[in-house]
């Protein structure tokens, strides 16, 4: 029984800390060019997780055809769901220059409606960008509970593993929550999509503890990588490029300290 608890607790660490990064991109006023630095940081966290705590040792206690499939069925599944997502966000956004340039000929009211309906494009197409982050968070975070989960079977709660994922899930919250404010999405939709995906990460950490007691190392190598395809895909994809827009040359420095601070975390524990 006590391990059911640990596993719990694991997943309320690492899912609990997205909602801090939301509750403080919400009610505190960050700076754009900070929450960027903020997410390159994070981004360094996960490739370094993704690396030394997922797929080195999924390759190592499952062997490499369970990893490689892992690997990259996360990344296509994470993909699909974020071309889905941004699909519908972006058309707006593509029309919207086509009502500013023929603004000219529309008397002042038409160039106030179309002004309107353009920031509503841009709005929508921010709120986009949130909403793919936060699904990012969605799929790696399943796998990555049940890493969890699975750590407690073999000796309690992993501090590396936990840590690094509590660290990287605050930018994810944080700058997934900053774009859907941005993009004019209520505090009632924020929390409930972040209270919801908190709860999943709970319940996937217990379910890793659970239901996978007796899994196969390929199993577990499978699943394990899974959360590290989907996390490489979605920080080239979204946290990246979105940090990029802000921070450009600094970005590559955050996201080194961000890795180096995983990787230290890693080796010292």
């Amino acid at each position: 029984m006590e391990g059911l608890w640990l596993a719990a607790l694991s997943g309320l660490i690492g899912g609990g800390t997205l909602l801090v990064g939301a509750a403080v991109a919400w009610f505190v006023e960050i700076p754009q060019r900070v929450v960027a630095g903020i997410m390159a940081v994070g981004a360094g966290v996960l490739i370094s997780t993704l690396a030394f705590e997922l797929v080195e040792e999924a390759a190592a206690d499952g062997g490499l055809v369970p990893t490689t499939v892992g690997f990259l069925g996360g990344a296509i599944l994470y993909i699909v769901a974020d071309q889905l997502i941004s699909r519908r966000s972006k058309q707006p956004a593509a029309a919207a220059p086509q009502i500013d340039t023929s603004a000219t000929e529309y008397s002042d009211g038409d160039q106030v409606s179309a002004s309107i309906v353009a920031r509503r494009a841009g709005a929508q197409a921010v709120s986009g960008a949130g909403l793919v982050i936060a699904v990012g968070a969605l799929i790696d975070g399943i796998p990555e509970s049940i890493v969890m989960g699975l750590s407690v079977l073999q000796g309690g709660i992993s501090i590396p593993i936990v840590a690094a994922i509590a660290i990287s899930n605050f930018p994810e919250g944080l700058g997934s929550t900053a774009a859907l404010k941005r993009g004019g999405s209520s505090a009632g939709y924020v929390a409930k999509l972040w209270v919801g995906i908190a709860l999943v990460t709970v319940v996937a950490s217990v379910l890793g503890y659970v239901a996978f007691q007796s899994a196969s190392p390929s199993l577990i190598a499978l699943i394990t990588t899974i959360a590290a395809g989907g996390l490489l895909a979605m920080v080239c994809n979204t946290m990246i490029p979105e940090a990029f827009d802000e921070q450009h040359a600094l970005t590559g420095l955050w996201a080194t300290i961000g890795f180096l601070a995983a990787f230290l975390l890693h080796e010292l524990a």
